[in-house]
């Protein structure tokens, strides 16, 4: 039973999920069923719940390929346990089904039978705002509540930056900025600042008069007046030369941009949006950034959160996807299960490419749904020979190597690293996941770079 894809209520959301303010609400997220996303909040009374087809949290839709005592699920108060209670069609946990009777833990998510469950320790912001789609772009609930800041920022201010992974959604972000924002009737620019040649960023950005160098016949307008009245986008802005830094941090001081071979400036009246992947602070200690451009750019600043740490949104991204190649192509749920085990370091940007063209090859076999084994192995992992293998198949013990001569880490990624070691209490796999790698991967950059965790000092 399929839901309206342009909004997916959860069902339970008066079933006590907290308020705001309230305390957290451990439970499951029910992402799919059958053949259909869906966004269901199964808040777990008294720490514990029992799943099985007919059981009356699941509401009007059931899955028939659960038994009628299929699992039970509780929350001991920092993690989560499935145990299976003898179920036909089994309980299979990141991916591996697990023996009856024994409680295994769960982080990622949780399959019995054609459905799918994300465990979670707060349901309330889901249950409060569900999913929505508008014009395309799927929001759960972290998404919702960025938006609704960048709206509130778009009011007050001409200037945001955004951080956040790439192909996570920035441009999508920048255009709410623009759309919440008095100058909404006017045009909305996006530059990427990595693709223009530094030859060339000058001219492209600030226009050029007839005449400034040879071959300029004509006057040409930059990216900076085509936005006038609207927003200028500037995606990775801190790919840009520290000379044409210096201009633009004039413009956006001045309000006046003087094109190449120009006498007189022209007045522009704009809101600028900027994004990077890469830390600002970082970079201008590291001279790549200039220090009163990261005070007129970097501030506010808004963090969209990875692919990853959305989960409610995958299987409806999915569902899109597959769609735009053949509208009555369907989802089979080793696809979704599979996609939600993967780290995504492309996030939805590498989604919609890798999907597509899973979806072309269920086709090209006469398959009515996409399949896990549709999707290529190399989907959705991260680079390099450390992750050649799918997320799923993990080794649990790695042998300790001494620090190699392997090239050193950059001092953003080793910094990124021991950031997420130290919010994780220097828990290895907490990490990874935060990081969106194997706990192998990250185990072996410790060891192979020398960084230590919080365990290890303690234990020398």
């Amino acid at each position: 039973m399929e839901k309206d894809p342009s909004t997916l209520q959860p069902s339970g959301a008066d079933g006590g999920a907290s308020g705001s303010g309230e305390e957290k609400v451990p439970g499951l997220l029910r992402l799919f069923c059958g053949d259909a996303a869906m966004a269901e909040v199964l808040p777990l009374g008294e720490g514990a719940l029992e799943l099985g087809r007919g059981a009356a949290v699941l509401g009007e839709v059931q899955d028939p390929r659960m038994s009628r005592r299929h699992a039970r699920v509780h929350f001991d108060g920092r993690r989560f346990w499935v145990t299976d209670l003898g179920s036909q069609n089994g309980t299979f946990v990141e991916g591996k089904q697990v023996p009856a009777g024994t409680p295994h833990e769960a982080q990622r998510v949780i399959r019995m039978g054609d459905s799918l469950f994300v465990p979670s320790a707060d349901v309330g912001p889901l249950a409060r705002q569900g999913v929505v789609v508008r014009d395309g772009f799927v929001r759960g609930h972290a998404m919702q509540r960025l938006l609704a800041e960048v709206a509130r920022l778009a009011q007050v201010g001409s200037t945001l930056h955004i951080h956040g992974e790439s192909g996570a959604g920035k441009e999508g972000v920048a255009r709410a900025f623009h759309q919440s924002g008095p100058r909404s009737a006017g045009p909305f620019v996006a530059v990427n600042c990595a693709a223009i040649p530094q030859s060339l960023a000058e001219r492209l950005l600030f226009g050029a008069r007839r005449g400034a160098y040879s071959g300029a016949d004509t006057d040409a307008q930059g990216y900076l007046q085509a936005a006038d009245g609207g927003t200028l986008f500037l995606d990775e802005v801190v790919e840009l030369d520290l000379s044409v830094q210096a201009k633009l941090l004039r413009v956006l001081e001045t309000r006046e941009v003087l094109s190449l071979g120009a006498a007189k400036p022209k007045a522009v009246d704009l809101h600028v949006c900027s994004a990077s992947n890469k830390d600002l602070r970082a970079r201008v200690a590291g001279g790549q950034l200039r220090e009163d451009l990261y005070f007129r750019l970097g501030r506010p600043e808004v963090m969209l959160p990875p692919l990853r740490q959305r989960p409610e949104e995958l299987p409806l991204l999915l569902q899109q996807e597959v769609r735009q190649v053949a509208p009555a192509l369907g989802l089979h749920v080793s696809l979704v299960e599979e996609c939600l085990l993967r780290p995504w370091p492309g996030n939805v940007r590498e989604l919609r490419v890798e999907v597509r063209s899973a979806a072309q090859a269920a086709l090209l076999v006469g398959e009515a749904r996409v399949k896990a084994i549709h999707l290529s192995p190399s989907a959705g992992t991260a680079f390099g020979p450390a992750m050649s293998t799918p997320v799923a198949m993990e080794t649990d013990k790695v042998r300790r190597e001494a620090p190699s001569r392997a090239p050193p880490l950059e001092s953003e990624e080793r910094a990124r690293i021991e950031e997420a070691l130290r919010q994780q209490g220097g828990n290895v796999a907490a990490a990874a996941r935060a990081l969106g790698m194997h706990r192998t991967q990250l185990r072996r950059l410790l060891a192979r770079h020398g960084i230590t965790t919080a365990h290890d000092a303690e234990r020398d």
